[in-house]
């Protein structure tokens, strides 16, 4: 089952375990700078506002509408992460691909989990996935760009711009595994975390696509389950379309989120970038297929155009530590 609550998506799978419960959410952020440097982890600005496609049938396109899901608006050249929560510490697997590229390992969209190479990430372990994993130890943001340009992951792996948006494929642990794991440690006490509450010129367009951004460092975790330990029986998927947020409005009839302060805005006031202390932790080696691909400063300069309207270099001063695990002290939060 897939609930939508106060802007985030919920998965449950009552009829594996009533623990089984999951939290994503789409966290605004500001861009990091693409400049080869490999930044750390930037704040999380709140949850982009997150609605039911069907809600607004005769106002998107037809293929939205087919699809199905949630929207939520994105500016041109704007950033994003994913916030993953689980109740009680529940493992799951979970697919993310972008124009139904996966972000993990670059390929087109499979179904099912694949260990070899592993298409998935798998939580608690992963507490946030900022972008493409492109190397061990780095990925490349997640960076809002029109469909039909070039930019895209999706657009400069097939060469077409036909899905856009995010799709998420979600598979609970096993109801035995899960028992025996807690009859071991005994039952925590976990809430699902909540997100704390100038542009490019912009395509009307209605459709986005995610494009690679600057470096961060983020490490995507190897499954050291046993493969079996997950039940392919049970899945929940979803659309996650991106609208420009320019059409917003016209769609929902609401405002779309104010522009998200700068990279160097940020730094400059002395607000909190994060490291995650997650030891030595093993990670994914990265996706040949997603290093390839140019970002969108780099595919921009070869195109003789300025797809941002600012990419200064900064040299974060306040980075707070983080201690890798489940709590309060997993929330990216911006201080304003």
């Amino acid at each position: 089952m897939i609930e939508m609550k106060q802007d985030a998506l919920v998965f449950s799978f009552p009829e594996v375990h009533r623990d089984a419960v999951l939290r994503v959410d789409f966290q605004r952020t500001f861009r990091i700078p693409d400049d080869e440097r490999d930044y750390s982890l930037p704040p999380g600005l709140g949850s982009f506002p997150l609605r039911h496609v069907d809600d607004f049938a005769e106002r998107v396109p037809e293929s939205w509408v087919r699809h199905g899901g949630v929207v939520f608006p994105m500016y041109q050249s704007e950033a994003m992460w994913l916030c993953f929560s689980a109740l009680q510490g529940y493992p799951f697997a979970v697919k993310v691909a972008t124009g139904k590229i996966n972000a993990v390992t670059g390929e087109s969209w499979k179904d099912g989990l694949n260990r070899n190479p592993q298409d998935y990430v798998v939580i608690p372990e992963q507490p946030w996935l900022d972008g493409y994993c492109v190397e061990e130890g780095v990925i490349r943001q997640f960076v809002a760009m029109p469909l039909g340009v070039g930019y895209s992951v999706e657009e400069q792996v097939t060469g077409q711009a036909e899905h856009g948006g995010l799709q998420l494929s979600v598979y609970p642990l096993k109801k035995e595994i899960w028992e025996r794991i807690i009859s071991r440690r005994g039952r925590k006490s976990y809430s699902l975390m909540m997100g704390e509450p100038a542009m490019a010129s912009v395509s009307a367009d209605y459709d986005m696509g995610l494009a690679p951004g600057g470096r961060m460092k983020q490490k995507i975790y190897t499954d050291h389950r046993d493969f079996e330990d997950w039940d392919l029986r049970q899945t929940s998927r979803c659309f996650v379309h991106i609208a420009n947020s320019l059409v917003w409005r016209s769609v929902t009839g609401e405002a779309p989120p104010t522009v998200p302060l700068t990279a160097e805005e940020y730094t400059r006031a002395g607000l909190p970038w994060f490291d995650l202390l997650d030891g030595d932790k093993a990670a994914l080696a990265g996706a040949e297929k997603l290093n390839g691909v140019k970002s969108v400063v780099e595919l921009g300069k070869e195109k003789g155009d300025v797809p941002v309207p600012e990419n200064v270099s900064v040299t974060p001063e306040n980075i707070v530590k983080l201690r890798h695990g489940l709590g309060k002290d997993q929330v990216r939060e911006g201080e304003f």
